[in-house]
């Protein structure tokens, strides 16, 4: 059994006794009094039309032929024939609730997380869903800059569905081909994480925007940290674009800057980190493709950055990115 640790109040949060009747169907239960219902049970399939009670201000059950009772997560496990943590799993899952801090780890084996990774070299699937009603007007977008074309474009914006990506800017991530693979969860305040990914996305395996950098006729691409530093940037008018979601560049984001782009522009943050994953990139590609550094003022970072500002830094030499 996975010891992959699951956050049962995360989950009992998020996913209701309203939602679990309508995701099984279970359509046939007559409201007794306010707040509460009671009919057939659908987990033994019993014939007593009052046998099964649910509570919807409690999110709690009860059967009192079969003698099942207790949560949401119980429900599933006795609906499912599972334990209460793998009912917390594919809730998760079902509901978007996934990422390091619920349902699984980020880091679990394949075949643990075998419906975020693909079958063979570890790679990313695509997502079985999307998310509705993002909102690419937010105030948070507008403090930071990014216009509404750009958020748009990215398909960029506030998400106020289920899930806990509830009450978060999320980031659509693309792989190679241009397939959904993930959303990234962007926190409007200092609560934390301030970043939350689907557990077991591999960031390792993915360039974000490259599928859309890789589009533009340039030989040239240009390099940042972040998601934000990435929209900044092509707001700037630099269409060729992409961002390392860190400091690190993996075996296969190398590769497939090498083979598409003749040249890469790095341009990270201007801070402590910043400034040692240029040197140590720099390194990495150091005679294997035409390199160029582009140094941000100290403590500054593209996404802080007005368009002339970002234009001015790589306008030199470097129109035909353009």
């Amino acid at each position: 059994m996975s010891n992959a640790w699951v956050d049962f109040r995360e989950v009992k949060d998020a996913v209701s006794m309203a939602d679990l009747l309508l995701h099984y169907k279970v359509d046939w239960l007559r409201r007794c009094r306010p707040g509460q219902l009671h009919g057939r049970c659908p987990i033994h399939h019993g014939n007593r039309e009052d046998a099964f009670h649910v509570s919807l201000s409690k999110n709690a059950f009860q059967c009192f032929a079969c003698q099942a009772h207790g949560n949401t997560l119980d429900f599933v496990a006795a609906m499912e024939q599972c334990s209460v943590r793998e009912a917390a799993r594919r809730l998760a899952y079902r509901f978007t609730i996934a990422d390091g801090a619920s349902a699984a780890t980020v880091g679990e084996t394949p075949a643990e997380n075998s419906h975020w990774l693909g079958k063979n070299k570890g790679d990313n699937r695509p997502l079985p869903f999307i998310l509705h009603g993002i909102d690419g007007a937010h105030p948070y977008l507008q403090a930071r800059g990014i216009l509404a074309a750009t958020a748009a474009c990215y398909g960029v914006g506030f998400y106020s569905g289920r899930g806990l990506m509830r009450g978060r800017v999320v980031i659509p991530i693309h792989d190679v081909q241009g397939r959904l693979v993930a959303y990234a969860g962007r926190a409007l305040d200092s609560t934390p994480p301030k970043y939350r990914l689907p557990a077991g996305f591999r960031k390792s395996r993915v360039l974000f925007n490259f599928h859309r950098a890789a589009a533009v006729e340039q030989a040239a691409v240009v390099v940042v940290e972040g998601y934000f530093d990435c929209l900044k940037v092509h707001q700037a008018g630099y269409r060729s674009v992409v961002a390392l979601m860190g400091t690190a560049l993996s075996a296969l984001p190398e590769k497939l800057l090498r083979e598409r782009f003749r040249r890469v522009v790095l341009m990270l943050d201007g801070d402590r980190s910043g400034r040692e994953a240029t040197e140590r990139i720099a390194a990495q590609l150091a005679g294997k493709c035409s390199l160029q550094l582009v140094m941000v003022p100290d403590g500054k970072q593209p996404d802080q950055m007005e368009g002339e500002e970002i234009r001015a830094l790589l306008a030199p030499n470097l129109d035909d990115l353009r």
